[in-house]
């Protein structure tokens, strides 16, 4: 930051060490309240979806899910829990493009997806 100071007078200095990213604004130990009020608000999630969408979204996590009401609405499910719905959102407001930026960079999702279902994903992109 000191070393950009001069070209960007404006700059306020290192705001991010006290500033939380989108979605962690809950306290450092509060993953577990956090899914246990996403699993009571959207009934249909299994633990496992509630505790990975929590960990990846934070507080964004219901923003994820939306007006949800079941597990159908989500929309496809590319494995691994990945619907549709959460692709939507990763194209759109996290601006991913490609698969590879969903499935590795972003998520590390792709460790559990099959070839197919990666190709499955690559295709719903490209369209």
């Amino acid at each position: 930051m000191a070393k950009l100071a001069p070209f960007f007078p404006g700059m306020r200095g290192a705001w991010t060490a006290g500033a939380a990213l989108p979605g962690g604004d809950f306290p450092w130990d509060g993953t577990g309240a956090l899914a246990a009020a996403l699993r009571g608000r959207y009934a249909f999630l299994d633990d496992a979806l509630a505790d990975r969408l929590t960990h990846a979204y934070g507080t964004l996590a219901a923003d994820v899910l939306g007006d949800a009401r079941t597990r159908q609405d989500l929309g496809e499910d590319f494995g691994a829990g990945l619907t549709a719905r959460e692709v939507a959102w990763l194209r759109e407001r996290e601006w991913a493009r490609t698969a590879e930026d969903m499935l590795w960079r972003r998520s590390k999702l792709g460790l559990r997806l099959t070839a197919t279902q990666v190709d499955r994903v690559r295709q719903v992109l490209a369209a």
